[in-house]
């Protein structure tokens, strides 16, 4: 038996803000209301949907979410200056060797996710 991923979940207390960030990251629209909204992810991914739940106050001792990004194009660092304006900030910058690396950033509420570097700078790295 094997399991497949249906939705990622944030658990927060502005569902529609981090959504609205989230949505401007993935250029892609949003559903839903206040007190939970959800991206529909293009048909053939895992997960489906990537949705939003209101909750009363910071959690805490809970499984956070993780994501990696991966630019579909440009750079590493076009990427971050991207979501730095969109309102996430750099907690870490993480190197690989030969230019390559992954940055650590955070959420407008404090989820971490990571935007490694594109596949043309891997390519352009190995070559």
């Amino acid at each position: 038996m094997s399991l497949s991923l249906r939705y990622l979940i944030f658990n927060c207390v502005d569902p529609y803000r981090l959504a609205r960030f989230w949505s401007a990251v993935l250029a892609l629209p949003i559903d839903g209301g206040a007190e939970s909204c959800w991206i529909e992810l293009p048909e053939g991914n895992q997960p489906s949907q990537i949705l939003f739940m209101h909750a009363s106050s910071e959690i805490k001792g809970k499984t956070q979410p993780h994501v990696h990004l991966n630019p579909g194009g440009g750079t590493l660092a076009e990427e971050v200056e991207r979501l730095v304006g969109l309102g996430a900030v750099v907690v870490s910058e993480q190197a690989r060797g030969r230019g390559l690396g992954w940055v650590v950033m955070a959420d407008p509420e404090g989820n971490e996710f990571c935007v490694d570097s594109s596949d043309a700078e891997v390519a352009a790295a190995q070559a």
